[in-house]
């Protein structure tokens, strides 16, 4: 984030990776060979989204998935070893937290974005990747916590079945969209990132998104956060905030 805007705000953060790590269970490398059968899974249903071209095998064993990610590698010039690492770990984190409703990883995880919530009281709330399906669950949880703008970057929220399907509350039982207590919300994807999938939209998953850009952020390189902090479209909406309190 660019020095002069930061320097307007005062940012913190909820940090809770630490829940999501395996604690001594087998299987917890990172490759494809370690996913249990909900990762691999979450993996299918992630390829399926993706629409691969023809010709492009998939299914539940590694050795189709590996083909896949294969064609994956290829055209965004990715080596195969770094997008399989990637992939892995990925959605080794999603399945900690996605694992069940009540599961403890996703209720503590959840937690601390509440009482980071409840000790901060933030004007804005940014949230990439996963971190925007533990942010989305809690301001849901909490809606008496007041959020005037909701930022997400680089969002798995819609992705189907993966994510969307498991989401609390849950869209089989209560329409998505924007949590209530959420003023405004914006969400920002760069057409190359495929944990977003863009394509798909976020305004046609969820109602009350304010903003759904699917600009270049050039933020592929294995999405990560500093690339879209840094991004033209996330500094003007932020600089908007400011100038309109």
């Amino acid at each position: 984030m660019p020095a002069q805007l930061a320097s307007e705000l005062t940012l913190d953060v909820a940090y809770y990776a630490d829940l999501l790590q395996p604690q001594g269970r087998q299987g917890g490398g990172s490759t494809l060979a370690d996913l249990d059968p909900l990762e691999l899974e979450l993996v299918e249903q992630w390829v399926v989204a993706l629409s691969p071209p023809q010709g492009v095998a998939t299914g539940w064993g590694t050795k189709p998935l590996r083909q896949y990610l294969a064609w994956v590698s290829e055209v965004r010039g990715v080596g195969k070893p770094l997008t399989e690492w990637f992939v892995t770990r990925f959605f080794k984190e999603v399945a900690a937290y996605l694992r069940g409703p009540d599961n403890t990883a996703r209720m503590s995880a959840r937690q601390r974005v509440i009482e980071a919530l409840e000790r901060l009281r933030p004007e804005v709330v940014v949230a990439h990747s996963l971190g925007s399906v533990v942010a989305y669950e809690a301001l849901w949880s909490r809606p008496d916590i007041g959020v005037q703008l909701l930022v997400t970057l680089g969002s798995p929220l819609a992705m189907p079945h993966a994510v969307y399907d498991r989401l609390l509350p849950s869209p089989t039982e209560q329409p998505a969209g924007r949590p209530p207590g959420v003023g405004r919300w914006v969400n920002l994807a760069d057409p190359g990132d495929l944990v977003a999938i863009p394509e798909k939209g976020m305004g046609m998953a969820f109602s009350g998104v304010d903003v759904d850009r699917h600009t270049l952020i050039d933020a592929f390189d294995f999405h990560k956060v500093r690339n879209y902090l840094s991004a033209r479209q996330v500094v003007a909406t932020l600089s908007s905030h400011l100038n309109d309190r």
